[in-house]
């Protein structure tokens, strides 16, 4: 019989989420729409919507806007590969190297950027990358450099900040991921034939990829609209969308340009999810294809191979 005291109290428990989403996320984006319909009303005002119209988007709509975010892609791209690249063995290490016992201190560790603000911890690297700084120092010391390290506010600068700042964001859900799968899985694996590396591409990433899929969302999204790395360590030669959609806001007091620019950046955003989507997934068929749990006699030359998949298949 159905728990009518559960039922009830069941949708209450989810009513304060709900209440901070509506708050907190629908209502900025429905005023950012909103305002992007707008316009400039003089020198002095920041936006008017007494009448509405698509002028603001045939403005955002310049060669500007898509150079900069074209580069804005580029450094998403590069910044999300490397946080998986670098976070990924972390993870795996944390997951299944590390005594339970001594995981809370390594998660403790990696939450420790976050302790400090955001601003500041990009302004620590401006300090480190500085052409006088302590790192130019050394190196020139050691014979590294012939002279001062000219890395700062340069697009090199921008790919180390972002890395640094949203690395923690990737490496949190890869190892929830890992550490899911669990040891069975992988022993079972290597007690029917796979090697560690077999058994790594086989059973544990593919059934860590809605971890991995976070974490890669968690980076790159928020990335592509980071504007404070940018400015701190990129200046002229690491502009992003991010900074223009600021620029409007803040210098310009465009408030429905700005907005336009925002609106399009989630637009393409979306696009560009969708697009790496559809492309991983054609890239995957072949070998999904070939991870089918088959019953019956298994040919001499696919015994090898069969135990993972069958193992794979079962698990999915």
């Amino acid at each position: 019989m159905r728990n009518r005291a559960t039922g009830a109290v069941g949708p209450a428990l989810a009513v304060p989420a709900w209440a901070w989403l509506l708050l907190f996320f629908v209502a900025p984006v429905a005023m950012v729409v909103w305002f992007s319909f707008g316009y400039k009303p003089g020198v002095f005002g920041t936006h008017a919507n007494d009448v509405l119209s698509f002028d603001r988007y045939v403005e955002a709509i310049s060669p500007t806007f898509f150079a900069t975010f074209q580069n804005t892609l580029w450094v998403g791209i590069i910044g999300t590969v490397l946080c998986f690249a670098i976070g990924a063995p972390v993870a795996y290490w944390m997951a299944f190297k590390v005594k339970p016992q001594r995981r809370g201190i390594l998660i403790a560790l990696v939450l420790v950027p976050f302790w400090t603000n955001f601003l500041v911890r990009t302004i620590g690297w401006q300090v480190i990358l500085a052409p006088e700084g302590w790192l130019s120092t050394v190196l020139q010391g050691i014979g590294v450099l012939d002279g001062p390290l000219e890395l700062l506010y340069t697009r090199a600068a921008v790919i180390i900040g972002v890395v640094y700042n949203y690395l923690p964001l990737m490496v949190l859900p890869l190892f929830v991921a890992f550490d899911r799968v669990g040891p069975a899985l992988r022993e079972a694996s290597k007690d029917l034939g796979a090697g560690k590396i077999v058994t790594f591409f086989r059973v544990t990433l593919p059934l860590s990829q809605p971890g991995i899929i976070a974490g890669v969302l968690l980076v790159f999204i928020p990335l592509m609209g980071d504007y404070i790395t940018a400015t701190v360590l990129g200046g002229a030669k690491g502009n992003m969308v991010g900074q223009l959609v600021a620029g409007q806001f803040q210098t310009a007091q465009n408030w429905a340009l700005g907005s336009a620019m925002a609106v399009l950046l989630m637009l393409l955003i979306m696009v560009t999810i969708g697009v790496c989507a559809v492309i991983i997934w054609l890239v995957a068929l072949p070998f999904r294809s070939r991870n089918r749990l088959v019953l019956g006699p298994v040919p001499e030359t696919a015994k090898t191979d069969a135990a993972p998949a069958a193992i794979l298949e079962a698990t999915t």
